[in-house]
């Protein structure tokens, strides 16, 4: 009996004795530093990221509009051409005759009609002196009628041939770069032939055709209803692009036109913005992301992504420093992205400060060692 009240006398003293050293340990210990940045808020523009091709401000197709031989490329693939340049020249020799041909047929016609005038001017002159009838008269003016419409018919013939001539030598329709020859020399050419000779695109300005969700749509739309009602709703209207290579292209851009309907099948719409190309660095067909200016939302907080995590239902939540230095648990509404920040409309405001280092030593509810850090690229102007 003796023995059993001393084995329970030491247990229980040796439990007093390591409870003593743990609160002791516990009281002792300092809180855990983290690292905090004191948030701002401000203005931002939000910006829908848009995948799109490159298309010509102009194309066309350089057709021959006669037929014949060609005898000459006059042109350089790849070179500017201006509007009514010569590109191509066919063989003029059969056209240069029915020219020639025409212009006989109208000599003829114009002597037609200057014989049957005289023939009328006696026939009056004859019928005053009652030598002929006014049949005769009305004869010679039918025929004096006759030849005009033949001199007529003759003139539209050599105009026709003229015409024919002058487009044996196929020039530029506009302005802008050749591409490809397309016929060499020696090749037929036929009159509205279905393959072109040479294709011609102006791309000194360049449009960009992007596919936009229905949201981006539906928040572009909004703005310019409320741009509409207000003479400044603070939206910059200027669009960027993202090459394929991930750099940024140096001009900015417009919105021009909007397709005014959504897909059904497979619920975009297509828009179309206007680049300028100085440089011709932006070619047709060329892949491009374009960042449209959609909503401005005011007084939001631009966190840090490593501030930022989700929990299991994948909210975004963020632990912040209260003013007691005790840690909180805060929900959040993020709105997308800027840089390496995540854009918070709701769960945190100017002056909070939000935990970006130490976060796998804590817990809400800790209370913590604040010390404020600098993060590069944490405001970002609009």
């Amino acid at each position: 009996m003796f023995d059993k009240k001393n084995v329970l006398l030491t247990c229980l003293l040796a439990f007093a004795a390591v409870s003593s050293t743990s609160a002791f340990a516990q009281k002792s210990a300092p809180p855990p530093a983290v690292g905090v940045v004191t948030l701002k808020s401000q203005d931002v523009t939000l910006r829908a990221d848009m995948p799109g091709r490159v298309v010509a401000y102009g194309v066309a197709e350089v057709r021959p509009q006669v037929s014949g031989i060609i005898v000459e490329r006059l042109f350089e693939e790849g070179s500017a051409v201006k509007k009514g340049d010569p590109m191509y020249r066919i063989d003029k020799a059969v056209y240069a005759a029915v020219v020639q041909q025409a212009r006989a047929s109208v000599a003829q016609a114009r002597a037609s009609l200057t014989a049957a005038e005289k023939e009328l001017s006696r026939a009056n002159k004859l019928l005053l002196r009652e030598v002929v009838s006014q049949q005769a008269v009305d004869d010679a003016t039918a025929e004096r009628d006759a030849a005009q419409a033949g001199l007529l018919v003759a003139q539209a013939r050599l105009k026709s041939a003229q015409i024919d001539l002058e487009h044996t030598t196929i020039k530029a329709p506009l302005s802008g770069i050749a591409g490809r020859a397309l016929a060499t020399q020696g090749a037929l050419a036929t009159a509205q032939q279905a393959e072109p000779l040479a294709i011609i695109r102006q791309i000194e300005k360049v449009y960009v055709d992007v596919t936009a969700s229905t949201a981006d749509v539906l928040r572009y739309n909004r703005s310019k209803l409320a741009k509409g009602k207000s003479d400044d709703t603070g939206l910059d209207p200027v669009v960027t692009l993202t090459l394929a290579d991930g750099l940024t292209y140096d001009q900015t851009g417009t919105m021009r036109a909007a397709e005014p309907q959504v897909n059904p099948k497979t619920g975009v719409s297509v828009l179309r913005m206007e680049f300028p190309n100085p440089e011709q660095l932006l070619l047709p067909g060329l892949y491009v992301q374009a960042h449209l200016p959609v909503e401005l939302v005011r007084d939001v907080v631009l966190a840090p992504q490593q501030g930022i995590s989700r929990d299991r239902r994948g909210q975004p939540t963020a632990l912040i420093v209260n003013d007691e230095n005790i840690v909180e648990l805060r929900t959040l509404k993020v709105l997308g992205t800027r840089g390496a920040n995540w854009i918070v409309s709701e769960g945190l405001k100017a002056g909070d400060r939000l935990i970006v280092a130490g976060l796998q030593r804590i817990a809400p509810g800790v209370t913590v060692a604040a010390e404020e850090q600098s993060i590069e690229n944490t405001v970002v102007q609009n």
